[in-house]
Formats: structure tokens, C-alpha cells, sequence
């Protein structure tokens, strides 16, 4: 509190002309040649806000990406603090301007996936947090920061040699960092099996249920024909799902061991493709490659070799390891099992199917959008990554779907029949939540969750549950991996389909609107309330003239 007090006079002298105020405090334009001038630049130094310079990134890129981003930049105004942030999502990305770097005073990262060119922020003051934190506890960061900063605590200019160990504090147990290595994997994954997906689901609502047998449009296309052109979107998702493996693991391998990881990385899927082992062996080779990769890299290499290992050495060496253990050592038992997973899937029915659809709904609500939510979404695409998917794979990417939009469009209906159980920030939020929720983007109903995370987390699972298990009794179907409400034309049982998601949407409505009357005002609570109040009844006087 004492730090906060102290800084907040100087933050506002500062924030008066931030233009002066950079130019005092870049490192370049400060030239000490006496006394008076070191003078000067001490003041100027202590009349500027105090700068951060924060990245953000997720495993799609999209949603947390970007609502990290948006939060630091809140906590950071409220906090006096100059916040600029480098989001790094799924379209990539813009470098923030390295005079902003240089001039910082200190770093934020809020990320589940590796920080890309994280050696342009060595040598500073720095956090380094999940996305998550990034999104509920802002605050808390800058003041993390700042006092490291207060301490002159710095990162090493030197940076570790793989994505995954720049990625995190030196003392992540390999739990956490296989987390990270798999999230790599997916997140360059999910673009993939989105155009994939929704090309073949495209192919199948404009051609029927015929198409995957038509002919190869290079050896027949007419162009008047609908047939043909369903054929050409087909065998195009076709292509695209072909990646799924080869990426999955490349990545997978990449964030284990950076660039040279990548060789071998996509070598080991092409060969899971190759002998059926689907994406359990995606999963494996990806693994394998990044172990291989580092341990090769850990050997001791004479000098005049050293320039060659990037390019000839590594690639060379490590394929051929992953390639024999992937034909002729796990290869094998991974297909296998690829095979029973898949005839398990297929037999599926009744009770059991309702079930799997329950835990499936938990889990797409547990964490919306976190890594739990990702299992589960990564587990449904991988049984339609085929161009002829089973009718069980089907059900079980119906499910998860449905289940997924319960959330935020949840907290929609909730703020617009009960909004003074909501603050106004969270009413607004609500607005957005149904085009999030339709959209089957999870990650809308995170603002409440973080305020809330008691009473919103629960009832979103219950709603989560009871939809997955509607929509696995109801045998809907889904071959499109994302879309929600705007690809209802490619679902099988469209209408029960959206009787499951009415379902869940208003018990997590019922369960958030009654968690949150049952709640008691906390202790001083009474201003805020009665500001509340008054903006309520000041937005209803209009109204009622």
C-alpha cells in the first residue's frame, strides 16, 4: 500500500505529457555529461510512470489471447502504470517497437504457450504466469513486478535452449512442462482441423452422404454441377486433415526442443499416419522427436561440426531414431490401442453413451477454454479427423460442442433476467457472452468465473453435463469441429440439438440466478451497492418517462 501511494502523485505528473516524459526516459536520448544532467534524468526518472511490457498468448490464440491482454491493460491504467502489450494470438502477431522494450521498466508474461523472440525481453524484471493469471489476478502481476523491480531483480540476458523451459519458471516440475509441450501441439493443431473440418462437413451438406465416394475432381470437375464442387470441398478438407498428425506431433517436438525438433517431429506423425496409429501416435512421436533432439543436443560436439548440426546432423540422426522406434518398436502397440479406442468409441450405446456425454460436459465447463476443456474438444476432433468418421466420433463432437456454448450463453441469459445480481461491468460482458456462446467460444464466460469462480464454475458444469448427456440420448451428430449455432444445418437431429443446449443454458441460469440471491453482502459493501443502484435507477428513468 505504501509503494502504491508513494508512486501514484508521480504517475499522474508523468501521464500530463507522456511525450516529454518518453523522451526523458529512453535510454538513448539520455547522455550524461555532468553532474546537472544526471540530475535531470534522475528526476525525469522519477516524474514517469512506471512501464511494462507484457505478452499474452493462449493454445488457440483467441480468446484468452486477448481478454489477458485487455485486463493488464485495465489493471495497469487503474494502477497508474504504462501497460503495453504484445498479444500473440492464432493471426500472429505485432512486435511490440524495441524503443518500447528498452524503455520498460519491467515484463509480464501471461502465456500457456511458448513466448515467440522471448529474447528480446532478457535482462528485466519479470513475471511469468499462465494466461489465467493474466485474466483474474492483473493486478496482482504489476505489483509482482514491480516490486522484482523495486529489488533489481533481472532475467538472465542468456536464454534456456528449448520454447517450453523459456516458457515458464526454472522450477516447473515436468508435469507442468508436459502440459506446455502438448498445448503447443494443439494450438498449431486447431486451425487445421477447424478448415478441415468445416470444408468436409460442407462437402457432405452440399453433395450428401455420397460424396467421400465421388471420383478425384482433378480427373472429373463440372463446373455447373453442385456434385463437383461438393467433391472439390472435400477432398480439400481431406488434404487439410491429413496435417492433423504430422503438426501435432512437429509442434509437439518443437516445444520440447525448438527448430530441430521439427524434422523429426513430422517424420514420426507422417508414420503414425502410415501405420494407423492415429493420434495416440501423433502424441508419441511428438514425444519421442523432442527427447531425441535434446538429448542429441546435450552431447558434446567438436567445433568444425558444430556449424553443420542444425542442418545435416541433427535432422539426419534424430529421424532415423524416431522413425526405426515408430515402425518397429511402439508403432505397433500404439495402433493398437489407436484400434481398440476406436472400436470402444464405436460400441458405445445407451447408458454408457449418456455418461461419456456427461463427463464430456464437465469437462468442457471445468476450465472453459483452460487445459481440461482442451482434453476433451482434442479428444472429439480426433475421432472426425478421418474422412469417413464413425457415427459414434460424430455424437461425441455434438456433444462436446453443445456443451461448450452452455456457459457463456448461460451467463447471457443470466445478466438479462436477473441483472441486478450482476455488476455493470459483468452486464456488459453478458452482451457479448451471446455471440461468444453461439459462436461455441468457451472462453465468454471467463469474467464471470474469475469474479465468481464459487457459484459460476458448478453451475456451468451442471448445465454442461446435463447437455452432453441430452445430446448423446438424443444421437445428434456433428461432423464439423467448431461453429456452434452457424453450422446447425450440418448437424444430424438439429432440433433436439438445440433442445439439449436450451436445457443446460437455463439450469446454469437457474443454479447462477439462485447461488447468487442466497449470497450475503460482504462487509462495505453498501456503497457500491448503492452506486449500483443509482445507475440502475438513472438507466430506468428514461424508461419510465
Amino acid at each position: 500500500p505504501a509503494d502504491a501511494t508513494g508512486s501514484s502523485e508521480p504517475a499522474e505528473a508523468g501521464s500530463e505529457d507522456p511525450v516529454a516524459s518518453a523522451g526523458a526516459a529512453s535510454p538513448a536520448a539520455a547522455t550524461v555529461t555532468d553532474g546537472t544532467d544526471s540530475a535531470e534524468e534522475t528526476a525525469d526518472a522519477a516524474e514517469r510512470p512506471f512501464r511494462i511490457v507484457a505478452v499474452t498468448s493462449c493454445p488457440t490464440g483467441i480468446a484468452h489471447t486477448y481478454m489477458a491482454a485487455e485486463s493488464l491493460e485495465n489493471a495497469g491504467r487503474e494502477a497508474g502504470v504504462e501497460v503495453t502489450v504484445e498479444p500473440q494470438g492464432s493471426a500472429g502477431f505485432t512486435r511490440v517497437d524495441p524503443s518500447v522494450i528498452a524503455a520498460a521498466d519491467a515484463v509480464i508474461f501471461a502465456h500457456d504457450v511458448p513466448v515467440r523472440e522471448k529474447e528480446r525481453f532478457a535482462g528485466k524484471p519479470t513475471v511469468d504466469v499462465g494466461v489465467k493469471a493474466g485474466i483474474n489476478r492483473p493486478a496482482e502481476l504489476i505489483a509482482e513486478v514491480r516490486e522484482k523491480a523495486a529489488r533489481g531483480e533481472i532475467t538472465s540476458g542468456s536464454a534456456p535452449a528449448t520454447p517450453v523451459e523459456r516458457s515458464g519458471d526454472a522450477g516447473e516440475g515436468y508435469g507442468t512442462k508436459l502440459r506446455k509441450w502438448l498445448m503447443s501441439g494443439v494450438s498449431y493443431m486447431v486451425p487445421f482441423v477447424a478448415a478441415g473440418g468445416l470444408l468436409i462437413a460442407l462437402g457432405f451438406a452440399i453433395g450428401g452422404y455420397k460424396v467421400d465416394k465421388a471420383p478425384s475432381v482433378m480427373d472429373h470437375f463440372m463446373w455447373a454441377q453442385a456434385d463437383s464442387w461438393a467433391a472439390l470441398l472435400f477432398q480439400i478438407g481431406g488434404v487439410a486433415f491429413g496435417f492433423l498428425v504430422p503438426v501435432l506431433a512437429g509442434y509437439i517436438a518443437y516445444g520440447m526442443a525448438d527448430r530441430p525438433g521439427l524434422v523429426p517431429g513430422f517424420v514420426g506423425g507422417s508414420i503414425a499416419l502410415t501405420i494407423n496409429a492415429g493420434f495416440l501416435g501423433g502424441l508419441a512421436a511428438g514425444l519421442i522427436a523432442g527427447g531425441v533432439v535434446i538429448a542429441i543436443q546435450k552431447v558434446n560436439i567438436p567445433a568444425a561440426l558444430r556449424g553443420i548440426m542444425p542442418v545435416v546432423v541433427i535432422p539426419l540422426i534424430s529421424s532415423a531414431i524416431v522413425g526405426f522406434l515408430m515402425f518397429v518398436v511402439i508403432g505397433k502397440p500404439i495402433a493398437e490401442a489407436q484400434k481398440g479406442m476406436t472400436n470402444w468409441l464405436n460400441g458405445l450405446s445407451g447408458s454408457n453413451a449418456i455418461l461419456l456425454g456427461a463427463l464430456l460436459g464437465l469437462m468442457m465447463c471445468f476450465d472453459l477454454g483452460g487445459p481440461v476443456n482442451k482434453v476433451a474438444y482434442t479428444f472429439a476432433t480426433a475421432g472426425i479427423a478421418v474422412s469417413s468418421p464413425s457415427d459414434s466420433a460424430m455424437k461425441i463432437m455434438a456433444a462436446v460442442m453443445a456443451a461448450g456454448m452452455v456457459p457463456p450463453l448461460a451467463m447471457a441469459l443470466a445478466t438479462t433476467v436477473r441483472g441486478k445480481l450482476f455488476t455493470h461491468t459483468e452486464r456488459e460482458n453478458g452482451k457479448a457472452a451471446w455471440v461468444l456462446g453461439a459462436s461455441f467460444i468457451s472462453e465468454g464466460a471467463i469474467p464471470f468465473a474469475a469474479a465468481d469462480p464459487l457459484r459460476v464454475i458448478p453451475a456451468s458444469m451442471a448445465g454442461g453435463a446435463i447437455t452432453g448427456a441430452l445430446s448423446m440420448a438424443f444421437d445428434t451428430t456433428l461432423r464439423a469441429p467448431h461453429g456452434g449455432i452457424f453450422v446447425v444445418p450440418l448437424i444430424g437431429n438439429p432440433l433436439l440439438y438445440l433442445v439439449a443446449i436450451a436445457a443446460g443454458v437455463c439450469v446454469t441460469t437457474a443454479l447462477v440466478v439462485v447461488l447468487k440471491g442466497m449470497r450475503k453482502p460482504a462487509p462495505g459493501a453498501a456503497a457500491g451497492s448503492g452506486e449500483a443502484a443509482a445507475q440502475s435507477a438513472e438507466a430506468k428513468q428514461p424508461v419510465a418517462a
